[in-house]
């Protein structure tokens, strides 16, 4: 078995490189990282093929000024000209992995050349993700900037041309499921974390404290976390907000600041393990996301985990084992949760230390690679 993967950008395709490349069916991987970054995970440069070109387009368009790209998205064309200069870069090989918006051009190339084709899709079904977020960013009267609308039509001819398509969770699957795509076509590897990265180390008080990580957005539901944690109003609590805040989150950290919100800012991945070891509870409103992979870091950190149906976390979290999954968009249900972890701690305690033999016994990296090798043995025994 040969494997060439596709990703613009990073997300786990070099997780998926690496147990491919441990098995011996890693044969490529496309990326519009530069080699010396590849290198980092181990990937050799006779493996890797580097498009920097997309990857400097991308990162400057995030810095463009959201006027510039009132007047003029470039979304399209980045994902457009990556899937071009793919497809030029395909050889011969069992099975091609392209990540969603970047991989009609090479789908179709990698169909020629006899591969069968794998979409990768992050999260939800594309249609589901731009009605959710379209309804929640109303909700609050805000204009939300969401996929292109040829990348949106990109998207949708992907899902039909690919042989599969891989989801990350079971509720990214059911919006698939909702949209007509045949249950066939979909298939589930789940995702994994690095337990020798994210560890669990003393706590230095007894403060009892929210852990949020991730992009602060309407998207990440962390206006909801911010109301349950000001109506509640508990004694000795703080919150931690790790990770970049959007503008439209900026109105109600002003409005919810009780004076123990702390906005820590981003940290570099290798340094979150000291975070969440400090933290009493790992808190995920997110309204869509396919899976994060937050909450399996969280968790092999000895935390709890509040998660909404809508990030994955059903897949991993044991309800009232090792943590709690409640509707989206629901505050009660989230304050019920946190006053029931503050007044019982050593339940808290013990559902963290739960979450951290979960983790170790189904959500490493070694058993994504496990899971994954496995479909793809499988889908192959049926060509």
């Amino acid at each position: 078995m040969q494997v060439i993967i596709s990703v613009c950008g990073r997300f786990h395709a070099f997780y998926l490189a690496q147990q491919l490349l441990e098995r011996g069916y890693l044969k490529k991987l496309i990326t519009s990282y530069p080699g010396f970054e590849v290198k980092k995970y181990g990937i050799p440069p006779e493996k890797v093929n580097s498009i920097i070109i997309t990857e400097i387009l991308e990162r400057g368009w995030r810095k463009l000024p959201n006027f510039i790209n009132d007047i003029y998205n470039p979304q399209f064309f980045i994902c457009d000209l990556f899937d071009k200069l793919v497809s030029k870069q395909i050889e011969e090989s069992d099975i091609f992995v392209g990540w969603s918006s970047f991989s009609l051009y090479s789908l179709r190339r990698a169909k020629k050349s006899g591969a069968v084709t794998i979409l990768e899709r992050g999260s939800s079904h594309i249609s589901y993700q731009q009605q959710i977020l379209k309804e929640e960013y109303e909700k609050f009267g805000l204009k939300i900037r969401g996929a292109h609308p040829k990348v949106l039509e990109k998207e949708l001819k992907e899902y039909e041309e690919s042989d599969y398509i891989e989801v990350p969770s079971s509720f990214a699957k059911r919006t698939f499921l909702q949209y007509g795509i045949n249950e066939e076509k979909l298939i589930q590897g789940f995702r994994g974390v690095d337990l020798s990265e994210f560890r669990q180390i003393p706590k230095r008080d007894d403060v009892f404290r929210i852990v949020y990580v991730g992009g602060m957005s309407l998207r990440k539901g962390v206006h909801y976390l911010l109301q349950a944690f000001y109506e509640l109003n508990l004694l000795d609590t703080e919150l931690w907000l790790i990770g970049t805040m959007s503008e439209d989150i900026i109105p109600f950290l002003k409005k919810y600041n009780n004076g123990r919100i702390l906005c820590k800012g981003p940290y570099p991945q290798k340094e979150l393990y000291k975070y969440y070891s400090q933290g009493s509870v790992f808190i995920l409103m997110s309204i869509e996301e396919g899976f994060s992979n937050v909450i399996v870091q969280a968790m092999a950190c000895g935390l709890p985990a509040i998660c909404t149906t809508n990030t994955g976390g059903e897949d991993i979290i044991r309800n009232g084992i090792d943590g709690f999954i409640i509707p989206i968009r629901n505050v009660d249900a989230l304050k019920e949760k946190i006053v029931y972890l503050y007044r019982y701690p050593q339940v808290s305690k013990e559902m963290g230390k739960q979450a951290r033999k979960r983790v170790e016994s189904s959500f490493t990296w070694q058993h994504y690679g496990d899971r994954i090798i496995e479909i793809y043995r499988r889908i192959l025994s049926k060509e």
